[in-house]
């Protein structure tokens, strides 16, 4: 099983004061972010556009023999049409799983023998399901359920370790789970961190029990912080063990066997290799967070106030600044409306009358809201559609078409190079001028020489051309970058050039 993205559609400005220098047309392509930030705080960043990624910051430019640019991330090359579904990184270096399966690594220390650039390190034979990335090693997980150890420049399997479907790696240990759902954790244990009643450490991966001998529900995920590990259970419930893992006030305490946190209906949980805290998200969309901070203060377990929208922004609640756990998904906030949030009245199945029904996915919603936010809605939900509870969408992507709701409901929407076309027509259809309007601005934004080829069948069919901006950048582009390349064109040409010069100077 491939990991799932811990965090989705996130906001780009969480990250904006480590990204004041790019130049922002270049932020607006981009289509999701990877942090890699280790305990030294030297902060890099990965972004992947539509078609290519990138590389931002010094200590990573380093590790790729790039030179780093304050305005304008660093392409790399090697990773051209490939998509990157993990990251993970330790202390100097990083390592990237592809889709295809491949694993690339990237350091500027001569033990991992990269020569400053990435590394492809599997082969023709290999090929990966998930990493996990220690202080120091790092983790693959096959595709046969076999794993292996990699440390410096040197990989080898793990005797009796077969039919895994989970890893994870802390600060110094390691923790994996079989399709039978046993758990098994090996490396340091001074905190208890390895969950096996003790602190003696573990070169082989041992067996974990939990206290009553057994659990019912399957492992779900597992993670792991610099000295604590953690699972959730597909029935919600969440287990920790090792470094400020005990259940009481005092957050210092350490746990020696997997301990159950009083958190009910976990759908999901966070942590660093670095770090020392946790953070959790329940069914109900609150965030809990927990552990030791990096001024030494104990946190004990709290719900966080304000209702963050994703791992990010709780991260940002606790920590100096925001954390990305591995690839995640960005939106750009094209508008704000007046800072009020609806969102209680989408997916929210105690209060909804009507499901959209997109590409076998649904998306709970209230009429009455959407009567108040569309005058298409009003006009649907009214005369024959009055009664009706379900609608099903042909036309447009689940993606986009929840991307629509969300924007209704909260003043958001994440426009790319992807979607624009979709959601332009989707405006055009449905007479949603506001959409509409933010279609233009990010096509406004993002027209350049590379792109006007593009934007231009969209421009044209939506007359967007109308706008006075568009306008005159499509103007200023056509007469510096596309004229020259036809005139010179039309000068090899005798009847085509004879042809241009008859509608120039005879068509009046």
């Amino acid at each position: 099983m491939k990991q799932l993205p811990i965090d989705t559609d996130v906001d780009i400005n969480l990250f904006q004061d480590e990204l004041r220098d790019i130049d922002r047309e270049f932020i607006l392509n981009i289509v999701s972010i990877a942090k890699i930030s280790t305990s030294w705080n030297q902060i890099s960043y990965l972004f992947m556009t539509n078609d290519a990624t990138y590389a931002y910051g010094e200590r990573i430019c380093k590790w790729l023999s790039l030179q780093h640019d304050p305005k304008l991330p660093r392409q790399i090359h090697i990773l051209n049409d490939k998509k990157i579904i993990q990251v993970d990184s330790g202390e100097g270096f990083v390592v990237i799983l592809t889709d295809d399966g491949q694993v690339y690594l990237a350091s500027d220390d001569s033990r991992w023998q990269t020569n400053n650039t990435l590394r492809l390190i599997s082969n023709d034979y290999d090929r990966f399901e998930m990493i996990a990335c220690g202080q120091y090693y790092s983790l693959l997980l096959r595709q046969d359920g076999t794993v292996s150890e990699v440390a410096s420049n040197q990989y080898h399997q793990l005797a009796g370790l077969k039919n895994v479907k989970m890893i994870a790696y802390g600060g110094q240990h390691c923790v994996a789970v079989t399709n039978t759902n046993q758990i098994y954790c090996w490396g340091l244990n001074n905190d208890g961190q390895l969950g096996l009643g003790d602190t003696n450490n573990r070169r082989r991966p041992s067996l974990v029990s939990f206290p009553d001998g057994s659990i019912e529900s399957p492992i779900k995920n597992i993670v792991a912080g610099a000295r604590h590990s953690l699972f959730v259970l597909e029935d919600g419930q969440i287990f920790g063990c090792g470094y400020g893992q005990h259940p009481s006030n005092d957050n210092r305490r350490n746990a020696f066997v997997p301990t159950k946190i009083p958190i009910e209906n976990v759908q999901s949980v966070a942590c660093k290799n670095y770090l020392h805290f946790s953070l959790a998200l329940d069914q109900s969309s609150h965030y809990y967070a927990w552990g030791i901070l990096d001024d030494g203060l104990a946190l004990s377990l709290k719900k966080l106030d304000a209702q963050p929208k994703s791992f990010a922004a709780a991260s940002a609640m606790i920590n100096k600044s925001p954390i990305t756990y591995g690839p995640t998904s960005i939106f750009h906030v094209l508008e704000s409306n007046n800072g009020i949030s609806f969102s209680k009245y989408l997916n929210n199945p105690d209060n909804y009358d009507v499901e959209f029904v997109i590409q076998d996915k649904r998306v709970l919603a209230s009429k009455c809201y959407l009567k108040m936010a569309s005058e298409y809605y009003s006009r649907m939900f009214s005369g024959d559609w009055l009664e009706n509870s379900k609608v099903f969408i042909k036309d447009y992507s689940y993606h986009v078409y929840y991307s629509y709701l969300v924007m209704l409901h909260t003043g958001h929407i994440r426009i790319d190079q992807s979607n624009i076309a979709q959601l332009i027509d989707l405006a055009n259809c449905y007479g949603e001028e506001r959409l509409m309007k933010l279609c233009q601005t990010f096509i406004q934004t993002n027209l350049n020489e590379r792109t006007i080829s593009i934007y231009y069948p969209l421009i044209y069919r939506y007359q967007l051309d109308k706008d006075d901006e568009v306008h005159d950048k499509l103007v200023m582009l056509t007469i510096k970058y596309v004229w020259p390349k036809k005139a010179d064109k039309l000068s090899k040409n005798q009847t085509k050039m004879s042809k241009f010069l008859e509608l120039v100077f005879l068509d009046q």
